[in-house]
């Protein structure tokens, strides 16, 4: 028993990380009707500059602190420089964003090299729970606990604030909330901000988790938006369930099925559509 429930944590702790990333995606898709596929080119920029930090003697913290605040600014320049000129233009939004994919892996391969590299686990979380005769990795429960603490935030963002109000009403009448008066435009280069922040953040914590290597990018955007297909564009409660989801028939999948984990996630997405087109928790487009 003691082995499923290691499992089963592990599945929960990687299903975190593709909520981190997942949560940013579907906003900026639900609210700026971007479609970003350089999303995953900021996991992978979070995780390369948390190791360069740390390769100045900064501790994991710290590192963690600058790497998803300097994340979130080269957002806030791709979106001023490149994406303002692009809104309402998916092909072009596309296009653009997916070239960006190759600009970032191209550059971070330049600078960073083409090695499998790692960042080492805090030394506060460098330790092991016993669970029955398995022992379970202390930093993969804090995994667990800062996608938990996330889903909380965007809860209070979402239903307790005015940011939160302005934001969903951009993606019922984004129209509606020009005409009172709100900068949408700068609502649009915070939430892209956002989104590319939680994309930093998800990088350094799946640094000592998954590792770094180049094409990491490629690999974590499929994976995130098959979680924003199956949770519902603009939901974070979607991609909360739909990231457990994934991350759990990933982690069992590979144990029981070796060969088919993949193959199955690509299942539940095809019956999630067939079930529910908008996904989960996505709100039905009136036409």
């Amino acid at each position: 028993m003691s082995i499923y429930i290691v499992q089963l944590l592990t599945g929960v702790a990687y299903g975190m990380l593709y909520f981190m990333i997942a949560a940013g995606l579907t906003i900026i898709l639900g609210v700026m009707n971007v479609v970003n596929l350089a999303h995953g080119a900021f996991f992978l920029l979070g995780t390369y500059f948390a190791f360069t930090f740390m390769s100045l003697h900064l501790n994991f913290w710290l590192a963690l602190l600058l790497a998803v605040i300097v994340t979130a600014i080269l957002g806030i320049i791709i979106e001023k420089l490149l994406i303002n000129k692009l809104y309402g233009k998916e092909l072009e939004q596309v296009l653009l964003t997916f070239g960006l994919t190759f600009v970032i892996a191209d550059c971070a391969k330049w600078i960073w090299g083409t090695e499998m590299q790692t960042i080492a686990v805090p030394e506060l979380l460098n330790s092991s729970i016993t669970i029955g005769e398995m022992v379970f990795p202390a930093y993969r429960l804090f995994v667990v606990l800062v996608g938990c603490i996330l889903a909380v935030i965007l809860w209070y963002l979402e239903s307790r604030t005015r940011v939160g109000a302005i934001i969903r009403a951009g993606v019922d009448d984004r129209a509606m909330v020009a005409a009172l008066g709100i900068n949408v435009r700068l609502v649009f280069t915070g939430v892209f901000a956002f989104g590319a922040g939680l994309a930093g953040l998800s990088g350094v914590l799946g640094g000592p988790l998954i590792g770094m290597y180049t094409g990491m990018d490629s690999d974590i955007l499929v994976t995130s938006l098959i979680v924003v297909v199956i949770g519902g564009l603009g939901s974070w409660k979607g991609s909360f369930v739909g990231a457990i989801l994934i991350g759990l028939i990933e982690t069992l999948g590979k144990i029981w099925f070796p060969s088919l984990s993949m193959l199955i996630v690509f299942l539940l997405m095809v019956v999630v559509l067939m079930i529910r087109p908008q996904g989960l928790y996505g709100k039905v487009v009136s036409q």
